[in-house]
């Protein structure tokens, strides 16, 4: 076997090198490889934000196409993307549910008290509208952690079996609710419906 010439090898490295660039530049960094795309969500019970008496678990999901929300109110993005979201709510009907966590808050050393992130939650949906029918409390960010999140604003496109379809890391705005996630969205809503009617025969109803 014929070895390369030295003068050959800075030559491979840098051709090597052009390639990982060239597929970098074309590639998009909000289509990344998602560990739950194609899954249910993993196993979690989180109490509700504001009512901490009430616990979710996956099962939460199941019966509705829902968007899965990971926002802070430390998240300037976050703020942004809110007023959108809410005309999605109200103007489309469409199902937004908050997976919250706050970077200042230590449950085992209490740096923050509850009280503290529900007025502050409270005061940042007042001013940018409130999409959410409801907001879970990912504490110790466990769940964040379970769905690769990488930051906020992240979001998971969840059909109504309760399956993550979708995970859009970054905002949702008006070019990319028509362009990426609406199209989806609209078509595991048809999916939805779809299904009723064999679903109300197994169950004998007209």
């Amino acid at each position: 076997m014929r070895k390369l010439p030295l003068v050959a090898i800075p030559l491979v490295l840098f051709t090597l090198l052009v390639v990982f660039l060239f597929q970098g530049l074309f590639s998009d960094p909000r289509e990344l490889d998602s560990q739950v795309k194609g899954k249910p969500l993993p196993e979690f019970s989180l109490p509700d934000l504001m009512q901490p008496d009430v616990t979710y678990t996956p099962e939460v999901f199941k019966g509705d196409v829902t968007i899965l929300n990971v926002w802070g109110v430390w998240c300037v993005t976050c703020a942004v993307e809110m007023p959108y979201l809410t005309q999605l709510k109200n103007e489309q009907g469409v199902k937004f549910v908050g997976l919250y966590f706050d970077q200042d808050l230590d449950p085992d050393f209490g740096t923050k008290t509850l009280s503290r992130v529900q007025q502050e939650v409270t005061e940042m949906l007042s001013r940018f509208g409130n999409p959410y029918a409801f907001n879970i409390f990912d504490v110790y960010r466990d769940t964040s952690l379970d769905l690769g999140v990488t930051g906020a604003p992240e979001h998971f496109l969840i059909d109504h079996n309760g399956i993550v379809r979708m995970h859009h890391i970054g905002d949702i705005n008006e070019r990319v609710w028509q362009n990426k996630v609406g199209p989806l969205y609209q078509q595991l809503v048809a999916e939805k419906e779809a299904a009723l009617p064999s679903s109300k025969q197994q169950a004998g109803q007209p």
